[in-house]
């Protein structure tokens, strides 16, 4: 995956209402899934037991949590696009997050970005990110949301 670098606001401006890119795929493994749930403590069987998963879930495996697709986002995104001409980007927080489908351990994702909304904030600016979160394979997203990031000159 190249990342697209954007040279400043008046490139982001002209990029309102594009998709900018798709990351590269990555690997959701059952470790990356286990070390989630024990920095987090949410053990739930559906994540961490293989052979009850098999048995009673209806994906046949241990799912990621949805946490832990949405804190993948950052990392996917960030192959996407970087902006030049700010000192530092600032998670600002998500609107309107969903997870219409689960993540099989195992799964590979990645993520699609556009650019919404470039809005001016003091010192700064606020884009407006539509991800989605694909599985390999699969025919709906696994997440998808507005993400809010700042940039501050």
């Amino acid at each position: 995956m190249v990342q697209r670098v954007i040279g400043g606001l008046d490139e982001l401006q002209s990029l309102v209402g594009k998709e900018l890119g798709v990351s590269d795929w990555l690997e959701v493994t059952q470790a990356k899934v286990d070390a989630f749930a024990e920095v987090t403590g949410d053990r739930q069987w559906i994540h961490l037991d293989q052979q009850r998963a098999k048995a009673e879930s209806p994906y046949g495996t241990t799912v990621a949590h949805g946490f832990l697709t949405l804190a993948l986002v950052s990392q996917l995104h960030g192959q996407v696009a970087r902006v030049g001409g700010f000192t530092r980007a600032i998670n600002y927080g998500l609107n309107r997050v969903r997870f219409p489908a689960a993540v099989p351990a195992g799964a590979r994702i990645r993520t699609h970005s556009m650019l919404e909304a470039v809005e001016d904030v003091e010192g700064g600016v606020q884009l407006t990110w539509a991800i989605s979160v694909e599985v390999e394979c699969q025919p709906k997203p696994a997440l998808v949301a507005q993400w809010l990031v700042r940039l501050y000159r």
